[in-house]
């Protein structure tokens, strides 16, 4: 089996998620899945080579494996809506985000292989999250976690129209400081590559509203970039490094005034 997560670790009081950027299916699931969902529409496409100034921040990452079609790391563990009363994908997701079966007719998974799946590959990837902060915190008196997401531009199922460029989400206040969430959008409206929102419909998924705990010095802040402005939306979704070039130092800015504020705030 194909690693549950690769990690490395960090320097700094900053830890990268990257719970979306997996694209490996198992072999005896693949078959299962219709042909729109094998070619991964959902994926947050190259995040991580977005994001490839990471380790020279001296920031730690971890990032999935595996698709969200087999588990989605950033769903709570027993598939409770992150938003009552609106439209959502779950844990083990049987539509795509355009309302199209993930599963050839009859093959959808059961509760049993839906428990299999959280004990293989969301616990461990939560483990070692959770592990991570908890060092973080021991050494430094605080921990940063940044998840980090990516989006197409049109989501219709989600919302009307075309998506900001930046979608900050911080659960309504409650996951971070919210002097470091300002810094952030503040750094964000600045860029020139789109406009900037703060807990709209994104207000951070599980994992920000899990793991950021500002009263015990976890903050975690949510990103959602909207994938147009650094890649093709439209299949083979291919990365456009002109593009990626221009979003990156607003990226980096985001990540270096996170690690600034918290040397501010917590003097380490």
């Amino acid at each position: 089996m194909a690693p549950i997560f690769v990690m490395h670790p960090g320097t700094t009081p900053l830890l990268v998620s990257m719970p979306h950027v997996g694209t490996t299916v198992p072999a005896d699931l693949a078959p299962r899945l219709t042909a729109a969902a094998s070619a991964l529409p959902d994926t947050d496409w190259h995040v991580d080579r977005l994001y490839d100034f990471v380790a020279a921040l001296g920031a730690g990452s971890i990032g999935a494996v595996h698709s969200r079609l087999v588990i989605d790391l950033n769903r709570p563990p027993d598939d409770a809506s992150l938003y009552p009363g609106r439209d959502t994908t779950g844990l083990c997701p049987t539509d795509l985000s355009d309302w199209s079966p993930v599963y050839l007719p009859g093959r959808e998974p059961d509760a049993a292989e839906i428990a299999a799946r959280r004990d293989t590959y969301w616990q461990p990837y939560h483990d070692a999250l959770d592990d991570a902060l908890a060092r973080l915190r021991a050494r430094y008196g605080y921990a940063l976690l940044y998840d980090a997401h990516s989006i197409r531009s049109r989501v219709p199922r989600l919302f009307d129209g075309v998506l900001p460029t930046f979608s900050i989400g911080s659960n309504d206040g409650r996951a971070a400081d919210v002097g470091l969430v300002a810094a952030v959008e503040q750094v964000c409206q600045a860029a020139p590559d789109g406009p900037t929102v703060v807990d709209g419909r994104f207000k951070g998924g599980y994992i920000t509203r899990h793991y950021g705990d500002p009263d015990n010095h976890v903050h975690a802040v949510q990103m959602e970039l909207t994938q147009a402005a650094y890649m093709d939306e439209a299949p083979p979704y291919a990365f456009d490094e002109a593009k990626a070039a221009r979003l990156r130092p607003t990226l980096r800015a985001v990540l270096e005034t996170m690690l600034a504020w918290g040397r501010a705030r917590y003097g380490t």
